[in-house]
């Protein structure tokens, strides 16, 4: 069946799991994982916003990085606060789920995921925001992604952007670069799967169907690069790629 909405976005099934609904308040830890290909460029400025949101919360986080078949330093990056592990998928969900098997198997209820990507910047309350709305009841939290910096695109490519991406509300939109979910909850449909694109997508949607309570947070944000070729296909870089190919054809019919 062909969907018609964007990649990023998921429908939310009105469904509970009220024998789960005192589970919300118990989060004693964080961790964090990062998958990264190839990103000793941006990864010193990810790893620096991790650690100022790190200090805001009240529970341990611990940052697991994923290096996927990196052909660059990115490994001479992180420092001793982070824990890292080399593998060779070339794959971001292969990478997000075995981030999480290697740090997270034995975690459950009171331990909160959460994931970003390496050419992204959290913001500083981001992991606060996150652990309010896990003791509230949420198993999911679904942020929002802004861009870092337009340089390099048409003004078009921006404006095109900011009128189709709702910020506020039901929002529905899933980023693997700004994602949070409580540990149970991931391993009961048994975490990421191994998609080269849309393991974000995929995973919000089979949590949702499971019961998951979502909350689409406007106040949890990260920033991301505006890169023209990403890690994934069919992630945020081809989506940029594609308004410019939108507005490029507009203006030579105009």
């Amino acid at each position: 069946m062909t969907d018609s909405r964007p990649r990023d976005r998921v429908r939310t099934p009105h469904a509970d799991r009220p024998e789960d609904a005192a589970s919300g308040s118990a989060v004693a830890r964080i961790l964090v994982v990062v998958p990264v290909r190839d990103e000793q460029r941006l990864l010193p400025a990810c790893l620096s916003a991790l650690a100022r949101a790190a200090e805001l919360v009240d529970v341990p986080v611990r940052v697991q990085l994923v290096l996927d078949a990196c052909t660059d330093d990115s490994a001479r990056v992180p420092t001793s606060a982070v824990e890292v592990m080399a593998v060779d998928e070339r794959n971001v969900g292969a990478a997000r789920a075995l981030g999480f098997a290697r740090a997270g198997a034995t975690c459950g209820a009171e331990t909160w995921f959460a994931t970003t990507d390496a050419d992204s910047e959290v913001e500083e309350r981001w992991l606060r925001t996150q652990l309010a709305h896990a003791r509230a009841g949420s198993d999911v939290v679904a942020g929002i992604v802004g861009v870092r910096s337009w340089a390099g695109h048409p003004d078009a490519v921006r404006h095109g952007y900011e009128e189709q991406y709702r910020t506020s509300g039901e929002h529905g939109h899933v980023h693997g670069a700004n994602l949070g979910f409580r540990a149970d909850a991931y391993w009961r449909i048994g975490g990421f799967r191994h998609l080269r694109t849309g393991e974000d997508v995929d995973l919000v949607s089979r949590m949702t169907a499971d019961g998951a309570r979502i909350t689409w947070a406007d106040d949890v944000r990260v920033t991301t690069s505006a890169r023209r070729v990403g890690r994934a296909p069919q992630g945020f870089a081809a989506h940029l790629r594609r308004l410019a190919n939108t507005y490029s054809t507009e203006s030579r019919s105009a």
